[in-house]
């Protein structure tokens, strides 16, 4: 068996069900070992697209996937991808053919490109240890949810490797909280009049033990942008904290004597460069590494330990029920203000142009409500972020730890994969659209039924309105519209262009149509303000 077939087989008996990639020579005999021993191949337009595929994918299954690449400019295409995958701690194995001879065309520092954007470099460098690098991978993927870049050497892939199939990693025990910090987390519990949790992605398989907890102590739920619906359903449920926080939410979580961050950087983002914070109030961070407690901003108290397994030890110290932060007046705010939508504002659409809370309000009205929702990035994006409902903390994957714009089209691809029962939503600005625009082959080719959204406003948003008051010109950020509509039927879509909400109308027919295509809704939406989480950027700048 060669080297290149035992990595590849190697990765799939470990547990890896599915690979994304773009296929050249280099990775082509890896590729097909991984499809060999079982594993589903998903085929990109672009690299960069895989790459966001394959981390969407991840954080959607809650597995560990796979990215195969050419070597060379197969990973450097890919890097952006990666670069969001390796901050955001999503278990993949970016599986990289590597030029070895330094007059290859190919030929440039893999090694130090992945230790470069956060990912860990691993090289298969004699076909002796294949099998154990390739189990080292993974294992170093999963347990430590890292981005793993596994180099092989073309001069190497095609020796024989050892024919033993290697073991697959045994999971690491959970770890075990320190009886001291259980202890004075409960404590300051207990002193708590105002407790507000806030769950990050570290705790969205816990929702049980933090709802539990929650109500002995009466705090308040809320999460990161990326746990958003782990507590949907919750009277108590505040959802997002941060720049999307509504009125509410936000005024609730910065009256807040006791923050706990349960698997929650607590970074900017999530706590509006610290003004959701207020003087005096307690911060304490719950995570398994204890690398990340404090890294973002100072805490009082810092537990060591798996979201879990700290919720149970502390729940069982923390006898009876507090009513805390969870009185009648409280209650009733949350039945009337819980959403963006029931804030009242003056619709500012007109003159062929939609607001782009009225056509989201509408869409979140129309579509069905098993869908899971993926945002690129862009001045446009807290709409759908926010406007947009869904069902629980599998229904919204964002990757905008890197904020790059143009990943959006291929998030929605890899968690539609990850979730075929639910309807995949893409929320785009046309400066993404267009930066993705490949993979709208690869949505026809997988057939997958999708409604793409895109917010037109002819800009880079941000920018126009980052500048633009200070009398920049705005030349270089402005564009002429695009027919996305007709860009979309080409590649096999249906599409409707937008520029008033009865023209939503035929989103509905495909509702309730066969859904045999996807569907690209071509919204011109308004341009002549920022949006309000936008605004709210900008006062941290």
């Amino acid at each position: 068996m060669t080297v290149a077939r035992a990595v590849g087989e190697t990765l799939v008996r470990c547990g890896v069900d599915t690979v994304f990639g773009v296929v050249g020579s280099g990775n082509f005999h890896t590729t097909n070992a991984m499809v060999g021993a079982g594993a589903r191949y998903v085929a990109a337009r672009h690299e960069g697209g895989a790459a966001t595929m394959a981390d969407a994918y991840a954080r959607t299954s809650g597995s560990v996937a796979a990215l195969s690449l050419h070597q060379g400019c197969g990973l450097t295409n890919a890097l952006t991808g990666i670069t969001e995958a390796a901050k955001s701690r999503t278990p993949l194995v970016v599986v990289a053919a590597e030029a070895t001879s330094p007059r290859s065309n190919f030929a440039v520092d893999q090694t130090a490109l992945a230790e470069a954007v956060g990912a860990v470099p691993v090289r298969v460098g004699a076909a002796g240890n294949a099998v154990a690098e390739a189990s080292r991978a993974f294992a170093t993927a999963r347990d430590g949810r890292r981005v793993v870049v596994l180099n092989l050497p073309l001069d190497v892939q095609g020796e024989e490797a050892r024919a033993e199939r290697g073991t697959v990693p045994e999971v690491p025990p959970v770890p075990v909280p320190a009886s001291a910090d259980v202890a004075r987390l409960a404590a300051a519990l207990r002193r708590a009049r105002r407790p507000v949790f806030v769950a990050g992605r570290g705790a969205r398989a816990y929702r049980a033990e933090l709802v539990e907890l929650a109500g002995r102590c009466g705090a308040l739920l809320a999460t990161s942008a990326v746990a958003r619906g782990l507590f949907r359903g919750d009277p108590w449920d505040l959802d997002v904290s941060g720049g999307f926080a509504t009125p509410l939410a936000a005024e609730l979580i910065a009256g807040s004597d006791l923050v706990v961050g349960w698997g929650c950087a607590l970074n900017m983002w999530t706590t509006r460069h610290g003004r959701l914070i207020a003087d005096g109030a307690v911060v304490v961070q719950v995570d398994v590494e204890a690398g990340a407690l404090g890294a973002q901003r100072p805490v009082d108290l810092g537990v060591v330990g798996d979201v879990g397994a700290v919720a149970r030890a502390v729940a069982a110290v923390v006898d009876g029920e507090a009513t805390g932060s969870r009185t009648d007046d409280v209650r009733r705010a949350l039945a009337t203000r819980r959403r963006w939508r029931d804030e009242p504002y003056d619709d500012a659409g007109g003159g062929g142009l939609v607001d782009p809370r009225t056509l989201t309000i509408a869409l979140d009205d129309l579509l069905p409500a098993e869908r899971v929702v993926a945002v690129d990035s862009g001045n446009f994006m807290g709409y759908p972020s926010m406007f947009l409902d869904v069902p629980d903390e599998h229904g919204f994957c964002f990757t905008q730890a890197f904020q790059s714009v143009g990943l959006g089209l291929a998030t929605a691809i890899g968690a539609a994969l990850a979730r075929p029962d639910r309807l995949p939503v893409a929320a785009l600005g046309d400066g993404g659209a267009l930066m993705g625009a490949s993979e709208l082959e690869t949505v026809v080719r997988l057939g997958l039924p999708m409604v793409v959204v895109v917010y037109d406003d002819a800009a880079y948003g941000a920018e126009v309105h980052h500048f633009g008051p200070d009398g920049h010109p705005l030349d270089t950020v402005r564009f002429p519209e695009t027919d996305f509509a007709a860009i979309a039927r080409g590649h096999g879509f249906s599409a409707v262009t937008v520029r008033d909400p009865g023209d939503l109308a035929a989103v509905g027919e495909w509702l309730a149509g066969p859904r045999a295509t996807p569907l690209l809704v071509d919204a011109k939406v308004t341009r002549d303000r920022p949006s309000w989480w936008l605004e709210e950027a900008f006062r941290g700048h």
